[in-house]
């Protein structure tokens, strides 16, 4: 007898992958890449997802900048669409250096030049993390929920 199945729903997901150079010219770029492929999706420009996501993908590539770096390696950002999610991943070789994750944050001292950015992350993200990367690295994810 065979068990009975469960439905399956089709879903597409739409995915975007670029490796880019450890450099703020190509944390530049990765905002530029990502609002641009989010318009070819469907996501005009300047809309409030578009918006936020390029805050998003800012943030997170100076991070894989200044804070992922290793000489001669790139970072890669990842940007996952389907009907529910917006899903941003930026990656970087350094996997020493992780940041703590959501709700451990602690916000810098004031007039501190830096400590602010994942703080803009959590207030903008609907969910976030921080993963490890195989063979090397870590992974910072955050996701937009496309149903407010």
């Amino acid at each position: 007898m065979t068990p009975p199945s469960t439905p399956q729903v089709a879903t597409t997901v739409r995915v975007f992958t670029q490796c880019l150079s450890s450099t703020r010219r190509g944390a530049r770029l990765a905002r530029h890449l990502a609002v641009q492929q989010l318009h070819a999706w469907g996501i005009p420009y300047g809309c409030a997802l578009s918006e936020t996501a390029a805050h998003l993908v800012a943030e997170l590539a100076a991070n894989a900048v200044t804070h992922g770096h290793v000489p001669g390696r790139d970072f890669e950002l990842r940007l996952a669409l389907d009907a529910h999610t917006l899903r941003i991943e930026v990656s970087d070789a350094r996997g020493e250096r992780r940041p703590a994750g959501p709700g451990t944050l602690v916000p810098p001292e004031p007039g501190a030049d830096s400590g602010r950015g994942l703080l803009l992350v959590e207030a903008l993200a609907d969910r976030w993390d921080v993963r490890d990367r195989g063979p090397v690295g870590k992974t910072v994810r955050a996701e937009l929920d496309l149903t407010h």
